[in-house]
Formats: structure tokens, C-alpha cells, sequence
């Protein structure tokens, strides 16, 4: 795989690092989760796929001692904390860049590692707010709504971060030295949201939240319920898909407004709703499916991956615990992703093998266990 051979340490975290090590493990990459102690702590790490967990006290002496050496061997750390705590450990950049120059020491934060925020609490809901993204998500007369926590902790966190980590490694092999990677996911999800910034002067969004173009204003690109209970997305923008959409639906074009008559956007919709109402999910999908009217049907989670689509390509995968997710995406065509089958780690399932894979004696993980600075998830088969 494209990553094989690259060598991750990631500090147990929530959501966004955990993505962000899911993905270099997806494409090759050896990822260790490191993982808090006492053990009896519940993992929070649903993307565990193809990681090794290995369990150490980071707060103890000896603990950041063993990272610090660990780190000595390592490709890439993800630290995923508030500004200040890995300094306080005595693992910061400046300690570990300097016994391993070529480490990329990788930090993944809501507000960034600078300014008024560096040290304050958030959550997806805050640094959507602070990038000012959210000011945009919403329907008309309501307010701003975060769209689960999929923008910043995955797309403006994890992805980036992911992406910020290849791209050092890339860079690495010019200049064989590491470098840290300041990951803001208020940045993140601002860098993402770079078309709404540089389409301002566009016109698509001098109207009033949820009455542009493409934030449920328009007709031609909102959700309509079914007669069954579910929903299409129709998002037929351009005049010949708009066509087609009018023709799937019965009506006559020459007998409506102007597509982009703003005033009459209000009653297009409820002609659209009454229509979609009338008729099934699959019936709808039966009228369009093949055309260009560019309407598809919501699927949930429990139709995606049975949809002839997602199984032509193979779109979603199943584990040996017959749990059903996303396949790696993009698709390479020589090193494509080969992702894990396996369960997700324990913690500390992997404890004593990676200790040895990096070096350390038998002794001295003997020690280092029985100071309880390192746990194994069954003591008895390691010891």
C-alpha cells in the first residue's frame, strides 16, 4: 500500500485524531494507539481499524519516558490535545524533534496551537461557529444548525490533518527532516469553505440565510418527502437538468416561472413537495434514474450499501464482527487502500509486541508493568 512502512504513534483521543490515524492505517501506514492507563477506561475510539493498541501512563516519568523513546523510532506523531499539555509531559516538538529530526510531530487541535482560544474547550459546534461557516448552514427563519459533527472534527480536523501529515512525509524525502504540523480545525473548516469566500461576489449568497441558491432556498435543489415516508434530493441547477426535472414530474415548463424567479421560489416548492408526495421513493427512482435531472434517493444507513451503485463499486465493506462502513476512499489504481477485517484493538491488546518491535527488553517491560505504568489487556498470556 501507498504507506507501507510508515511508522504512527497517535495519542488516544476523540473523534477527529482517531479518523486522521484510520486513514494513514487504511493506505499502509503501522499505527500504534496509545492509550490511556488504568485500562478499566472504556476506549472511545470507534475507528480503531487497523491500528495496535498499546497502554501507557503517559503522566508518570517513566511512561513519557517510553513514548519519548518510542518516538525515537517513530515516522509520525498525532497528539490531539489542548496547547501546552504535551509540554508539561516533557514531549513537546522541541524535546522530540530533536533526538528525531525526521519525525513529523503532528498536533490536532480545535483552535490551533496561538491565540485567545489555544487553551479553551470546544467541540465541532464551536469551531464551526468560529470559522463562520455555521453562519451559513440553516433553512430560512431558523437559526444556524451544525450538521452533525462531520465538518470540523472529520472534514476540517481528521481529513486535513491527514492530508498536512502526507504531504510532510512527501516533503521529507527532499529534505530528510520532520517539521510540526499546527492542525487548527477552525482553519480546517475555513480552508474548506474557501468556494463560499471566493464565489461572494457570484450573487449566490446576497439573499438572506436559507434563500439562495444552494442553502434550501431554491426548488431545484432541496429534499422532497415520498409517499412512503422517505426522500429524494433533487439538485437540478443547470436550465437542462431543470428541464428534465420538470418533464420526470409532469409538468410543463412553459406554463411555470423563470427558473430563477426568486419570488416564486416559495410556491415552486410546495408544487414540487405536493408532486414528490404523490409516488414512492422507488417509483420516483423508476421515473429518474438513467436521466439527467440529477435526483437521487436518501438513503439511510441500513439501504446504502444494498444499493446497486455502492455494490457495483464495492462501496462499502463489512468486518469479520459483520459491521458494515465506508470503504477507504479515493481509490488508487496500483496502491489502492486494503482495509483492516479485523475487530478493533482493546487497549493494551498490543502492549508487550510493539514494546519489543521498538526495542525495549523483556526486562524492561517486566518493570514497567509492574510499576503499572503500561497495561496489557489479558497480563497473563504476556507475562
Amino acid at each position: 500500500m501507498a504507506l507501507s512502512g510508515v511508522r504512527v504513534l497517535e495519542l488516544a483521543g476523540l473523534a477527529p485524531a482517531p479518523l486522521c490515524g484510520m486513514i494513514l492505517a487504511d493506505f499502509g501506514a503501522q499505527v500504534v494507539r496509545v492509550d490511556r492507563t488504568p485500562r478499566s477506561a472504556v476506549s472511545t475510539d470507534v475507528q480503531g481499524r487497523g491500528k495496535r493498541s498499546l497502554a501507557l501512563d503517559l503522566k508518570r516519568p517513566s511512561g513519557a519516558a517510553a513514548l519519548r523513546r518510542l518516538c525515537r523510532g517513530t515516522d509520525v506523531l498525532i497528539e490531539p490535545f489542548r496547547h501546552g499539555v504535551m509540554e508539561k509531559l516533557g514531549l513537546g516538538p522541541e524535546v522530540l524533534l530533536q533526538e528525531n529530526p525526521r519525525l513529523i510531530y503532528a498536533r490536532l487541535t480545535g483552535f490551533g496551537q496561538t491565540g485567545k482560544y489555544a487553551r479553551s474547550a470546544g467541540h465541532d459546534i464551536n469551531y464551526l461557529a468560529l470559522s463562520g461557516v455555521l453562519s451559513k448552514l440553516g433553512r430560512k427563519d431558523e437559526n444556524p444548525y451544525a450538521p452533525l459533527n462531520l465538518l470540523a472534527d472529520f472534514a476540517g480536523g481528521g481529513v486535513t490533518c491527514a492530508m498536512g501529515i502526507v504531504t510532510a512525509l512527501y516533503e521529507r524525502t527532499k529534505s530528510g527532516k520532520g517539521q510540526i504540523i499546527d492542525a487548527s480545525m477552525v482553519e480546517g473548516i475555513a480552508y474548506l469553505s474557501s468556494f463560499l469566500w471566493k464565489s461572494q461576489n457570484l450573487g449566490l449568497w446576497n439573499r438572506p440565510r436559507g434563500e439562495n441558491l444552494l442553502d434550501s432556498g431554491a426548488p431545484f435543489y432541496e429534499t422532497y418527502k415520498t409517499s412512503d415516508g422517505k426522500f429524494m434530493a433533487v439538485g437540478a441547477i443547470e436550465p437542462q437538468f431543470y428541464e428534465e426535472l420538470i418533464k420526470g414530474l409532469g409538468l410543463d415548463s412553459g406554463k411555470l416561472p423563470s427558473q430563477l424567479s426568486f419570488s416564486d421560489w416559495p410556491e415552486m416548492k410546495k408544487k414540487f413537495a405536493s408532486i414528490f408526495a404523490q409516488k414512492t421513493q422507488a417509483e420516483w427512482c423508476s421515473i429518474f434514474d438513467g436521466t439527467d435531472a440529477c435526483v437521487t434517493p436518501v438513503l439511510s444507513f441500513d439501504d446504502v450499501a444494498s444499493h446497486q451503485h455502492n455494490k457495483e463499486r464495492s462501496s462499502f465493506i463489512e468486518n469479520d464482527q459483520e459491521e458494515i462502513s465506508p470503504r477507504p476512499a479515493p481509490l488508487l489504481s496500483r496502491t489502492p487502500a486494503v482495509p483492516s477485517f479485523k475487530r478493533d484493538p482493546f487497549i493494551g491488546e498490543h502492549t508487550e509486541e510493539i514494546l519489543l518491535e521498538y526495542g525495549f527488553t523483556k526486562q524492561e517491560i517486566t518493570k514497567l508493568y509492574s510499576d503499572k505504568v503500561i497495561e496489557f489487556s489479558n497480563p497473563k498470556a504476556n507475562l
